[in-house]
Parts: structure tokens; sequence; C-alpha cells
């Protein structure tokens, strides 16, 4: 199959046509002898023997006496049988069989002569002992090969080696075993702009960090991870570093220099030492990666340095790391399942509903991150952020949603199938967060964890309005509020009458916070106030359509009588008051509104505006709930103030206790 830049092929095909030609290339596992104390986890190489019998003798299978069960023959309560000490012979759990004897009597059904009283640790004391029971011949004996037989296949080839599999080869003699070699994986990061981690980035540079997430994984699917030194975006550098790693590695992963670019030099550099099959999957993210192999690399055998027998598959992986994480996952991974002799993909799928809409393309298929809780016993799922350098929203998520190549997404309250990245008990003891965003949410879940470790707090950030509406819909356990009712000028109540009529929610207090303009260290525009937001050069940037800060900031505009189209960004939206904080910080905007604990967390000048009420709105469905519960216990203790204190800008009245309540 030939070679064709920048492609859009059918993920399913790629990834079935990709492993046939490497099959068909020489792509094998390799195994190797390691000593069986070592092998936990492991894939057998060949099949493993029994070297000797379990046991290898006939061994007592309780505390008891030796007998020669005909000795015994005719006992019962009314005719017990008297043995003499030269009869029978007292005999331990595991100990051999003495000769002459065929039964084991269990010492509890030993009682000692002639008086009949004695039983127990005392029989050993006496000479005769008295039976009221016969003994069957071979009872409470382990017989010679009753677990295993010298010979007998203990696990098949390819089979995981189990800690209790480890045991048998043990005890069956068995001190070696073949195993599936772990597959050495190279990766070669690629840049002039990467640099290793540091506290002291310059603009420009990015510090160099996806070799460790694809370590873990990697470690994980039974693989050994080998990081090389960055190689600067130069194409004989790159192709150097690439023949380096094929000396030492069964399968090589290129990071960066795979899109279209004028320094995207990976699919060139595979195409020059070896051969690009395919160069773009339609996934998104991921579509720029490349499927390409090498021969590998021998000491010479066809005078180009290239043994005709054996291949290397050679990935180039997008330089987000969220990309390259769903490459590994769906390009990668089955190649190492193949190499490792592992069996395929045994996620867990569960069906789950919408809380947002997701829209798609037709030309990819989309791996969406989300969240997930069960609310009213139903599962909810709340999209996280869907860009490619987010590695914070595959961090956070606990399921992918795949959205069909041929499907333009789907609405909310749609029910999908979600693949599972946690384990399914975790999300019964999630409480479901939807609303507006604040920094003591992060607060409440990590005090929840200290206070029931098994808690999990899964927000998802849509705004005020988003939360009340999935409170409507029962989609949510708690929704974060703080909407501003223009002509009243209370907060929240209005809202939650006109948008949630039939009542059944508590509107608890939470905090009262400082809101207001977050501005630049140093305030170098000047602004005083809300009307310099339109001045000529200053720059806003704003919140998403929906939250409370919006209205908040809406309403000041109005009130003030500032056009909003004047305002440079205020269509630049972003999801928290982090964001905003981190924008300005970073001089790529010089104001926002938001709260005074986002300004302090990036040391930025604030100028208050009000202080609003920041409130949690309950539905009567999961009032109950000891999670709940638990929640409001939180935000009534000391460890939460202190928190607050620390974040700056709060102040706790009436914390945890019910403001109003809306009957149906």
């Amino acid at each position: 199959m030939s070679f064709s830049y920048l492609m859009n092929i059918d993920l399913d095909k790629a990834r079935s046509e990709y492993i046939e030609v490497l099959v068909e290339k020489g792509l094998a596992a390799k195994d190797e002898t390691i000593p069986v104390v070592e092998a936990a986890g492991r894939v057998t190489g060949k099949a493993v023997y029994a070297g000797i019998c379990v046991p290898h003798f006939n061994a007592s299978a309780m505390d008891g006496i030796a007998v020669s069960a005909r000795v015994t023959f005719g006992a019962s309560e009314s005719t017990p049988v008297v043995l003499q000490p030269e009869q029978f012979k007292y005999i331990d759990t595991g100990d051999p069989l003495p000769d002459g004897c065929d039964a084991v009597v269990m010492i509890e059904d030993v009682i000692g002569a002639p008086d009949g009283k004695s039983s127990g640790t005392d029989v050993k004391s006496v000479g005769a002992v008295k039976l009221y029971e016969a003994a069957t011949p071979w009872q409470h004996i382990r017989q010679i090969g009753e677990d295993i037989c010298a010979g007998e296949m203990i696990l098949p080839t390819y089979s995981k080696i189990s800690p209790s599999a480890l045991g048998a080869m043990l005890a069956s003699g068995v001190t070696e075993v073949s195993v599936i070699k772990r597959p050495v994986v190279g990766f070669i990061p690629t840049g002039d702009e990467i640099v290793l981690p540091s506290d002291s980035l310059k603009t420009g540079e990015i510090p160099e960090f996806n070799s460790s997430i694809y370590s873990a994984m990697l470690h994980e699917w039974g693989a050994v991870a080998k990081t090389y030194p960055i190689v600067p975006d130069d194409k004989v550098l790159i192709k150097n570093a690439l023949k380096a790693a094929l000396k030492e590695c069964d399968v090589v992963l290129i990071g960066a220099g795979s899109s279209a670019g004028r320094e995207d030099y990976t699919a060139s550099v595979i195409a020059d030492v070896g051969a690009v099959l395919y160069h773009g999957i339609a996934i998104k993210p991921g579509k720029p990666a490349i499927l390409g192999y090498c021969q590998s690399v021998s000491s010479g055998l066809d005078g180009n340095g290239f043994d005709s027998k054996g291949v290397i598959p050679v990935f180039g992986i997008p330089g987000y790391p969220v990309s390259g994480i769903i490459v590994l996952e769906q390009l990668v991974k089955p190649v190492l399942e193949y190499l490792c002799r592992t069996s395929g993909d045994t996620s867990k799928y569960l069906s789950a509903t919408l809380s947002k809409s997701v829209t798609s393309t037709l030309k990819y298929r989309e791996f969406v991150r989300v969240r997930m809780g069960y609310v009213n016993e139903k599962l909810i799922a709340s999209p996280l952020s869907r860009g490619s350098g987010v590695v914070t929203s595959f961090m956070r998520a606990d399921g992918i949603l795949e959205v069909p190549q041929e499907v333009e997404g789907f609405e909310s309250g749609s029910e999908v199938s979600i693949r599972l990245l946690r384990k399914e008990e975790e999300l019964q003891n999630s409480l479901v967060v939807i609303g507006s965003h604040d920094p003591l949410l992060d607060e409440i879940s990590d005090l929840l964890r200290l206070e029931q470790t098994n808690i999990t707090l899964s927000s998802a950030h849509v705004g005020s309005m988003g939360g009340l509406l999935a409170v409507r819909k029962g989609e949510a356990h708690i929704a974060g509020t703080h909407l501003l009712d223009e002509e009243t000028g209370e907060y929240n109540d209005s809202f939650i009458r006109k948008l949630i009529p039939s009542g059944g929610v508590r509107l608890v207090e939470c905090v009262k916070r400082k809101q207001g303009l977050i501005l630049q260290k140093g305030n170098p525009r000047s602004i005083s106030g809300i009307a310099d937001l339109a001045g000529e050069g200053v720059r806003y940037v704003n919140r998403q359509k929906g939250s409370g800060t919006r209205i908040l900031i809406d309403f000041l505009c109005k009130q003030e009588g500032v056009d909003t189209s004047k305002i440079y960004g205020f269509d630049r939206e972003e999801f928290t008051h982090t964001s905003v904080a981190a924008i300005i910080a970073a001089d790529s905007a010089d104001a926002g509104l938001g709260v005074y604990s986002a300004a302090k967390m990036y040391d930025l000048d604030f100028i208050q505006i009000c202080d609003e009420a920041y409130d949690l709105l309950i539905p009567d469905y999961a009032w109950e709930l000891p999670a709940v519960q638990t929640l409001l216990e939180v935000l009534k203790s000391e460890d939460f103030k202190k928190r607050l204190d620390t974040l700056g800008g709060y102040t706790l009245e009436n914390p945890g206790c019910i403001k109003m309540q809306y009957n149906s």
C-alpha cells in the first residue's frame, strides 16, 4: 500500500490493515526465560507443564490419627472400637501418611480409652483410643497428584500468570518459565520549543511532559518505556534519532512534527528510513497520526543495516497531549497487545444521559471526555473541555464518549454509550455538581475526600442557568448559583421560581464573595470602573453566556450605559474564574469580571464591585443522600472556614443552612 500524505482514513480500517501489514512483514512476539518468582502478571511464551505431582506423597489433610481403615470397621455409637497404640499413629496436617495406613481420623472424633472421657489434645496422653464411627479408606488424605500430576499442563501458551498460577508452578517443581518479552517502546520528543520541565519557563517554551504520560500508559500495557533526548526540528537529527532507536526498541514513537507545517518532518523521515502506510486518521483529536514501519536493525545483513526478518512499528504521534493519548489508546495499544499476546479491549461501557449537547463533524470519529455520576439512579455524563492540549480534561474524566464519524453529535438528554475510565463503584459515590464555578468547589471536594474517602465531587462548569436547568431535568445533585435579578437586586430566588415552577428544591446558603474587576498587576491601563472597559486598547475577557458573572457584567454595562459592542474581547468566553485570571496574568487580556480569590491566586489587582451570594440549589430527591449531608457538614466546618480565609474574598454567615424551600 502506497504512502499518501494527510489522508482521512477510517480508524477501524487503518488499525486492522496496519496490523495485517506488520504481521506480513514479520511482526512477532519474543519470549524470554525468567525465574517463576518474578513472573506474576507476565504472559507465558510456551505451555507450562508440571515437573512433579502435587502433592508428591500421600499427605494427611487433618490433624488426627492415621489408621488402616479395616481395623475401625464395625465402630458405632453402641459398639465403639478400641484401638491400641500400635494400631494408629498421631499425625498433623500435611504429614506424610505412614506405611500401612490408608485413612485419617480427625482428632475431634478420637476419644481416649478406657473411660471415653478424654478428647482433643488430652488424647495423646492416653494409650488406647476409642472410635464411635468407622473410617472409610482414604478419608482425610490428600493423595499423590490430587492437585497436579507430573506432566500435566498448568498453563497454556499466552496465558497471564496469576499469583495462584505462580504458586502452582512452584509447587509442581517449575522454577523457570518462558514468558513473552516486554516490548521496548522508544519515544523521541521533537520540537525547537520543547524543553525539560521547569518552574521558570521562558515565553515560547513548552515543557516536555508527554513522555511521562506515555511511559505510564505503556507500563500499564506491559511494555518497557524508553525516552530519548529532545530533538530539534531538524530532519537530519530526527532521522539519526530514529535510526538509533531502531537498534534498541521494538516500537518507536516520534512525538510532534506529524502535521503539515513547514517544520513537520516526521512523515518524511519515516518514509526515508522505512515506509509510511497511513498519515491522517479520521479521529478527533489525533487526526495527524502517522502509521509506519521500518525493518529491524541488525549488524548489517543487507549492507544497509537492515534485517530482512522482523519489523518495527513506527508511529508519528501528534504533539498535543490529549491527541497523543487517544492515538496511543486507539492505535499503539492494539500493536502492543499483539506483541504482548494480551487480550483486546476489555473496557466497560455504560449507558448514560448527556447533560449538555455535543456537536461533532462528519469528517472524524470524535472522542469526548466526560465526568459522570448517578442522579436518581440515572447515570449523567457531562462533557469536559475538548481541546487537544487540555490534558487535565483526561485526568478529570470518568469516561469517553465516542461520536461516530457519520454522526453530527448528540442532543442534551440523549442516551449515549460511555467507555469507563474509572470503576463503576466510584461513580455510585459521586456527587454531581453542575452550575456556576468557584474555586471553593475544589476545596469542598478535597474536604469531602478527607471526611469520607469514597465520596468524589463530579463538577461541570456550565454557569448558574445551566445548573438550574440540570436540577430541573433531574440531572444534578447540586447546582452552584449566583443569579442577580436586575429589578430587585436579589440573588437566585426569582430565577428558581421561573425555571423550576414545580418546586421540590431547597436553596442552601454557601458564601458571600467579593465580585469585581480582575486587572493586571499594577493596573497599567488605569482602569477604574466598568466604563473604562470600552477604552482604547483595553482587552477584556468574559465569562460564558448563562453564567451569573456574565449576567452581572451585562447588567453593570447596561446600568452605566456602556455599549458592549465597543468592548474589545467581550465575546471572548471562558468557563471559570481562574481561567479568566490566568489569561490576564499572562498579559493576554487587561481585565475581566471575577471573584477576588481568583485574582489573589495570580497576584493580580482587583476592584471590588459588589458582594454577591453564591448559593447551592439542592433538589429534594438528593437532600437525604449521605454524601449531600456530609457536604453540608463540610460547609459548617472550621476547616472550610480556614480554607476560605486562605483563598480570600469570602464571608461566611450561615453556611449549610436552608435559605428558602420551594414546595411543589
